[in-house]
């Protein structure tokens, strides 16, 4: 038995050695190394500390002794994250064509200080997600509560640091990082999507937003809302265009649970989109969507199935 574990071993070690040209095709040209998952999450867990040092580390009301840690917190974000942006960039499309290691060093680095001058901001717009879903839901006793429990602050801490490296065209990191919010929350949005202040998303689970949404400020979803495209355009070698397709959501609107809003259409502000209905018409303002009536029909003799 021993042998037969030691030939079976040894050959698929040998087979799955041999790089296919599927997988040769599917590698960046260069030979450095990728970026990692796992310091990805970590640069993750920096922004956290930084914006939420009294709920993440020892909490600090001597501002001096605050300022000390979130310092640490930046400069250790500041060096990952340099590293990481370095590693993506050889999926960097539009970059130069021959990156040298000196080019691709200072590029990660100018995009990383870029980043971190985001950061007042990113924290901005995370708590007025926290205002929007404590004001929404009653079953929100407190902020805290908010913080450490809800889907959606994990979800938008994600997106919204995601989103700022989307638009610094960082390559694969935003997808990453969204990503690993989708695989915990099942929450799952595009960092491309764009998405304004006092945003709530009440339990979460199954909403999808996809990448060329744009959505204003004061909006709520409920649970298994899509916000998605109806269909696809291509170019005349059958190749899919990256063209808007979804749908633009005015403020102060609300959709609820298992609701379908498709295709590059709006839906004015103040309005209300009832739950388990697709939408793939544009909706006026101050509008009210509903499911029709229950029809009842005789399934006698076959017919109506």
């Amino acid at each position: 038995m021993e042998k037969r574990v030691s030939e079976v071993i040894l050959r698929n070690v040998e087979l799955l050695s041999h790089m296919s040209e599927q997988e040769v095709g599917m590698m960046p040209a260069t030979e450095a190394p990728l970026p990692s998952v796992e310091q990805v999450e970590r640069i993750v867990m920096l922004v956290k500390n930084i914006i939420f040092p009294d709920y993440t580390g020892k909490r600090q009301s001597d501002e001096s002794i605050r300022s000390f840690s979130i310092g640490e917190y930046m400069v250790e974000l500041q060096r990952r994250l340099t590293k990481q942006i370095a590693h993506g960039l050889q999926f960097c499309e539009d970059c130069e064509q021959n990156k040298t290691k000196e080019w691709t060093y200072k590029e990660a680095e100018r995009l990383s200080l870029d980043f971190i001058d985001t950061l007042p901001e990113i924290k901005r717009l995370i708590y007025t997600d926290v205002q929007a879903m404590f004001d929404n839901d009653p079953a929100a006793p407190n902020y805290g509560e908010v913080i450490f429990c809800y889907p959606i602050i994990n979800t938008m801490i994600h997106y919204r640091i995601a989103h700022r490296l989307h638009e610094l065209r960082v390559p694969v990191l935003p997808r990453i990082i969204t990503e690993q919010a989708h695989s915990v929350t099942g929450i799952d949005i595009h960092p491309g999507a764009q998405i304004g202040e006092y945003f709530a998303i009440d339990h979460g689970t199954g909403v999808v937003i996809g990448e060329t949404c744009i959505i204003g400020n004061h909006v709520t979803l409920y649970q298994g809302v899509t916000l998605g495209a109806k269909s696809f355009k291509y170019d005349e070698l059958g190749n899919m265009l990256n063209v808007p397709r979804h749908p633009i959501i005015e403020d102060y609107v609300t959709v609820y649970s298992n609701a379908s809003i498709l295709g590059r259409i709006t839906i004015g502000h103040h309005s209300v989109i009832g739950g388990n209905i697709w939408v793939t018409n544009n909706v006026a303002p101050y509008s009210r969507i509903q499911q029709s009536k229950a029809v009842q029909s005789s399934f006698e003799g076959g017919l109506g199935i």
